[in-house]
């Protein structure tokens, strides 16, 4: 098995409620097993134009599947959520990342793995240390030290990991 990380991010349409409803549909990708979630935090937009804060959170999961499979399977998560791919950068109802997969890189056309700007982004950094303090990319820098050059994008803190797993049972 191969331990990935996902991040998880929302503007639109609930936000809070698309992270939890997409954790529990990561739970349930066949040959994945959902290991982890961070706290969930409340951050400024990336992109283009006046949009709502992001509702961001990340997940580790434990799978069998291969990194272009595992891909398919968010994206198919994604499209259930109303997502729609027409600015870049652009409002969500949901955007599921490939973060990390075990400590592979892979540059395929519809896949960089690690995330390329994964080290600059506070509201990735942040719940990735709530997973795993001791999380070193595949580069050899570590998450927690990333955090100190991080893009601030007014991070605020929502709601705990354990708050979020009792959703995730409800």
């Amino acid at each position: 098995m191969t331990t990935a990380f996902i991040g998880l991010g929302s503007n639109l349409d609930n936000p809070s409620e698309h992270i939890v409803v997409a954790l529990r549909e990561i739970a349930q990708i066949e040959d994945c097993l959902l290991t982890a979630v961070s706290n969930t935090y409340r951050s400024r937009a990336v992109g283009p134009g006046d949009q709502p804060d992001y509702v961001n959170a990340a997940a580790q999961i434990n799978t069998h599947l291969a990194p272009l499979a595992l891909l398919d399977a968010l994206q198919a998560i994604e499209q259930r959520h109303g997502r729609v791919r027409d600015i870049r950068w652009g409002p969500r109802t949901l955007d599921l990342d490939l973060l990390l997969f075990g400590a592979q890189t892979l540059d395929h056309p519809r896949l960089t793995v690690p995330h390329p700007r994964a080290h600059e982004r506070d509201f990735v950094l942040h719940p990735l240390a709530d997973i795993d303090a001791t999380l070193v990319f595949p580069d050899g820098r570590r998450v927690v030290d990333c955090l100190n050059e991080a893009i601030d994008n007014d991070l605020r803190p929502l709601e705990t990991a354990q708050q979020v797993w009792e959703q995730l049972q409800g």
